[in-house]
């Protein structure tokens, strides 16, 4: 029995049969249910049952008859077991949200489709709707990885997205706070439960996924250091939000080590105590999947990353701070550090970034002792660590 799915497509089901033609090539069926996705997926379920038994290779019709925009669904249904998570939900959001309703309106065909058809779309893009250049360079690379597919699988003798003129990427310049700004930011904040990542994020210049992934066992008080190797990021994935864990950092650089400084030795220390705190306080009503996190709010839950987002948003708003992003709170840390002196290497290094603004250079792991000079750098910019007892 063939090989399928079902696809969800503008509030429809369709079914998706996978087979090999005469020549062991592999290709894809597409075969519209009629059925709306809400409460029929049962119906569906059967239908597809009932296409993949009676399926006959001698009644595919060619699939280079397909739609431009379903091969790109199709693509991206067929990689989706190759990539990231975070990668698949970028690729969908772009190709279900933004290619595909420009080209099914175009209704051209996989085998028509022309390197005017896409200049096209990229114009229309940039001209039209507004969308960044950098953005539409997403969309460029996606559209030539699945045609590209289409050439390997012979649908098509060449890639038409190799003769397009690409938009020229512009550098993106991220905002930051001056030290004043910092330090309001990090009084407004105290007490409330997005201060610790507020603090770990101006200060180390962590990313937002880092601060959420942070385990009580990468502290480590004795020798006094603090250890990024896990992320939690969340992401829409099929139209559901999904959080993803991984017990690794982002690329091999973002895991590293950095001085715990007596700050934060003594934040943390408070806040183990006061979650052990609310376990005995709550009893059974607390949430134990989560013991291992730092970041965890009354009742044991593990925050969000999108709360941490929305709350910073909330907050500035609330006490009339400078819009920026959380992220920049990542670009302030490093143009402090510019400020106070610290070698671009070692900024490099303290940020667990590989490709940190301009510079593209290779480097190694500094060792945390070597680290202790940017952990000082930070210290003396004015930043207000202090606790109130």
């Amino acid at each position: 029995m063939v090989a399928g799915r079902l696809q969800e497509k503008k509030g429809y089901f369709y079914i998706v049969l996978s087979y090999k033609d005469e020549k062991s090539i592999s290709k894809t069926k597409w075969i519209s249910t009629g059925l709306p996705v809400k409460r029929n997926k049962k119906k569906a379920e059967a239908m597809l049952l009932d296409a993949r038994k009676n399926f006959k290779l001698t009644s595919v019709v060619d699939e280079a008859d397909i739609t431009f925009a379903d091969f790109m669904v199709d693509w991206l249904e067929l990689i989706k077991p190759n990539i990231e998570l975070t990668t698949y939900a970028g690729y969908s959001i772009n190709i279900n949200q933004i290619i595909c309703p420009y080209f099914e309106a175009k209704n051209i065909l996989l085998r028509d489709i022309q390197p005017k058809h896409i200049q096209d779309f990229y114009s229309h893009c940039m001209a039209e709707r507004g969308i960044s250049a950098n953005t539409v360079i997403h969309y460029h690379a996606n559209i030539r990885k699945a045609l590209k597919h289409a050439v390997n699988i012979d649908l098509l003798p060449n890639n038409p997205a190799d003769r397009i003129q690409r938009p020229k990427r512009k550098q993106f310049v991220g905002k930051f706070y001056d030290i004043d700004e910092v330090n309001t930011l990090l009084r407004v904040v105290r007490g409330k439960r997005i201060e610790l990542p507020v603090m770990l994020a101006a200060f180390y210049g962590l990313r937002r996924g880092e601060i959420v992934g942070i385990k009580w066992d990468a502290i480590d008080f004795v020798n006094k250091t603090i250890t990024i190797r896990h992320t939690v990021t969340g992401a829409m994935i099929d139209g559901e939000y999904t959080t993803i864990v991984k017990d690794r950092a982002k690329t091999k650089s973002s895991c590293r080590s950095l001085p715990l400084v007596p700050e934060f030795v003594t934040m943390l220390t408070q806040l183990k105590q006061q979650q052990a705190e609310h376990q005995a306080i709550c009893g059974n009503s607390y949430n134990r999947d989560f013991l291992e996190y730092i970041c965890v709010d009354e009742l044991g839950n593990r925050i969000n990353p999108g709360y941490i987002t929305d709350n910073f948003k909330q907050t500035l708003v609330k006490n009339n701070l400078r819009k920026i992003r959380f992220q920049d709170l990542r670009h302030t840390c490093a143009s402090l550090l510019l400020a106070a002196g610290v070698s671009m290497k070692e900024i490099q290094e303290w940020l667990g970034h590989s490709n940190f603004g301009t510079t593209a250079n290779t480097y190694t792991h500094l060792t945390v002792d070597s680290k202790q000079k940017a952990a000082n750098a930070m210290r003396s910019t004015g930043m207000n660590l202090a606790m109130c007892q």
